[in-house]
């Protein structure tokens, strides 16, 4: 999927944590297979790959959140 792929950053940190923990586990075992096939130069069987359509954005709602969070707290400091 697109979002475990995202540089991690500060913020992306921030998201990931307050993920559910369903879809954390999701992403972790995406994560690992990934991992797992790379060390086998192996490739995901075609028929397990994600289609565009299916692709879900679900950390793009916890990252905004934690953005909107990061400059609202910013503001407060400059005042």
């Amino acid at each position: 999927m697109r979002d475990d792929t995202i540089h991690e950053d500060d913020d992306v940190k921030e998201a990931i944590r307050r993920l559910p923990e369903n879809v954390y586990n999701d992403r972790m075992f995406r994560i690992k297979r990934a991992l797992d096939l790379s060390m086998k130069h192996a490739v995901l069987p075609k028929d397990q790959w994600t289609k565009y359509e299916e692709d879900d954005h679900y950390l793009e709602p916890y990252l905004k959140e934690v953005i909107r969070e990061r400059k609202e707290r910013e503001q407060w400091s400059k005042k």
